[in-house]
């Protein structure tokens, strides 16, 4: 590529000509992936003419594409595409990637990632060759909220909408809806109010799925009239390091009617809690959801948090309990908290060791074997290691004592406690 090129970027058509080619691309992706495209009759001089072998999917990212190039070539050999990959180009006149797109009938995918749109008009014409379109990314473009809204209304089949790092911190509301968008993917950016949240409930009233990871909302601000009017039909949202810092806006979610998925990390909220903590406490909060964080909630682990959320605020003052306290109450009753049980195995054990008329308090190790514990009363009993026999007596039990008879067992195997006795012999010679 000379200077000039460098300078002026590519063409669709000239991108095209050279990636699929079959010197570079010269076999079909599997069965009905890739496509032998022969031009039609009309275009007989065309230079590309049965030398193309294009996919149905065309990834051409970071190839320097800044405009379209000659469109019979993009109608000839582009007419099965359905999804086009143009991130990460030069595109910056919409007029250019309208002649890409109004000349591929097909296209349900476009996406146009981290091209130089910012500031970039677009006119309703233009937008008009997005009419096929179902799937649109515009990450890290800067396009302006009147592009977004005039893309909206000029693609009727909308389905899912990326609009990620493009510094939104406000939207405005469009006064003609778009019903058919089921997915709004707006994370890091900088939207920080409720109020505008609440815009993309009378924009998108079939919104099914909402990710706002990396937005610094504070709050959840409507009621639940509000929510329940706005969102019918919203089923998953994500707000992971959102600012949410109240358990009141954890249980807002709950205003959603078909929501069953939420995504809620790194939130102020959750700092002071154990990861078992935060999620009990939060899945008592939420009775409907279903997947939290991206995990299934069972049966048995919605029950077992809503015990714990009992337990954890059952000596608050009853000005603080929270409202979810009281039906939790009255579906599980008034639970006694668990008694701590210290299941860490124990190193030591005090026991008193007799010998004769000798007794003596001795702190041995459990972690020893009994060959040890003789060589440890050696200087207690004044006996040698061969010259005595042990017998240990559980004062917990009825049965009586049990002679520690094999040298290499390990104290602990006969669990002994504190207060146990060690009865010690003397061999007969």
């Amino acid at each position: 590529m000379d200077s000039s090129e460098d300078t002026d970027g590519r063409s669709f058509v000239e991108v095209i000509s050279e990636k699929y080619s079959p010197e570079n691309f010269p076999y079909r992706r599997g069965p009905g992936m890739g496509v032998v495209v022969v031009p039609t009759t009309g275009l007989q001089g065309s230079p590309m003419k049965d030398r193309l072998n294009l996919p149905s999917v065309l990834v051409l990212n970071s190839c320097g594409i800044n405009k379209a190039g000659d469109q019979a070539e993009i109608v000839a050999f582009c007419a099965h595409v359905m999804e086009l990959d143009l991130s990460h180009n030069k595109l910056q006149d919409w007029h250019e990637i309208s002649k890409i797109v109004s000349n591929i009938p097909n296209l349900e995918f476009l996406n146009l990632s981290s091209n130089p749109l910012a500031g970039i008009p677009l006119e309703p014409r233009c937008a008009e060759a997005f009419s096929s379109v179902r799937r649109l990314v515009l990450n890290n473009t800067q396009v302006s909220w009147d592009t977004v809204l005039l893309l909206t209304r000029e693609t009727p089949e909308l389905e899912e909408l990326f609009l990620c790092l493009n510094e939104y911190s406000s939207v405005s509301a469009s006064s003609v809806a778009c019903p058919t968008l089921r997915l709004l993917h707006i994370t890091d950016n900088s939207l920080q109010d409720w109020a505008e949240v609440r815009k993309f409930g009378s924009m998108f009233p079939g919104l099914d799925t909402l990710v706002m990871a990396n937005n610094n909302l504070a709050s959840i601000q409507d009621s639940k009239d509000i929510l329940r009017r706005l969102f019918p039909n919203l089923r998953s949202i994500n707000l992971h390091n959102s600012g949410l810092s109240q358990w009141e806006d954890i249980e807002k979610l709950n205003f959603f009617p078909k929501l069953e998925e939420v995504r809620l990390q790194g939130i102020p909220l959750l700092q002071a809690y154990t990861n078992a903590e935060r999620r009990s406490l939060m899945i008592a909060r939420l009775p409907s959801v279903s997947v939290l964080n991206g995990s299934v909630v069972t049966d048995s682990e919605r029950e077992d948090a809503e015990r714990f959320f009992i337990r954890y605020y059952i000596d608050y003052p009853e000005e603080e309990l929270p409202y979810r306290y009281h039906s939790l109450v009255t579906k599980y009753g008034k639970l006694q908290p668990l008694a701590e049980i210290d299941l860490r195995p124990r190193f030591y054990a005090q026991v008193e060791v007799h010998f004769e008329e000798k007794v003596e308090q001795l702190n041995i190790r459990l972690d020893q074997t009994v060959a040890e514990l003789k060589k440890q009363l050696t200087t207690v009993v004044q006996l040698s290691t061969n010259s005595m026999r042990l017998y240990y007596i559980d004062k917990g039990s009825a049965f009586g004592p049990e002679e520690l008879k094999y040298n290499t067992r390990a104290l602990h195997s006969y669990s002994i406690q504190d207060g146990d006795e060690i009865l010690v012999v003397p061999k007969n010679k």
